[in-house]
């Protein structure tokens, strides 16, 4: 665009103002939200480079990878295979670029935690453990007993 800008920038800013009225901050809607509209009829239309630029400035204001698709399926009705290809093609790119956030398994409760084997729970624990004069030791903390050692001492 910023080469066409430099052919006509008359016409690029006059672009740019009905690019800012129809899709930017001022309105009802958010721009979140105007946003997933352009990019399901970008999807509908099978244009995969613009779905993929409007899905980049949805995540911007806030869209999740699971809004995006939802937007991509809403947009398949109307738009038929192709809408729901070219949405879950730029989908698929985007989370290989490294769009959205790698997601963190929660921890395990303590009720899931003592559920499992007696054995397990100890080879799973926060570090490596080995024993020296009868005392868990954490080999991260070079000799230094591990926390839960330490408490257990500290209150006998």
């Amino acid at each position: 665009m910023d080469w066409a800008a430099r052919l006509d920038p008359a016409y690029a800013a006059a672009r740019g103002e009905v690019r800012c009225l129809s899709v930017g901050e001022d309105g009802t809607l958010l721009v979140k939200v105007k946003e997933l509209i352009v990019l399901g009829v970008l999807a509908s239309r099978g244009l995969q480079y613009g779905v993929a630029a409007h899905m980049r400035r949805t995540i911007d204001y806030g869209a999740t990878k699971e809004a995006l698709f939802e937007a991509i399926k809403a947009a398949a009705v109307p738009g038929g295979g192709v809408a729901y290809s070219v949405g879950v093609w730029a989908l698929q790119a985007l989370e290989q670029d490294g769009a959205f956030p790698r997601p963190t398994p929660p921890s395990p409760s303590r009720s899931e935690r003592a559920k499992r084997p007696r054995d397990e729970r100890r080879s799973s624990h926060c570090c490596e453990k080995r024993r020296l004069r009868g005392k868990a030791v954490c080999r991260s903390l070079q000799g230094t007993p591990h926390p839960r050692q330490a408490y257990a001492s500290s209150v006998e």
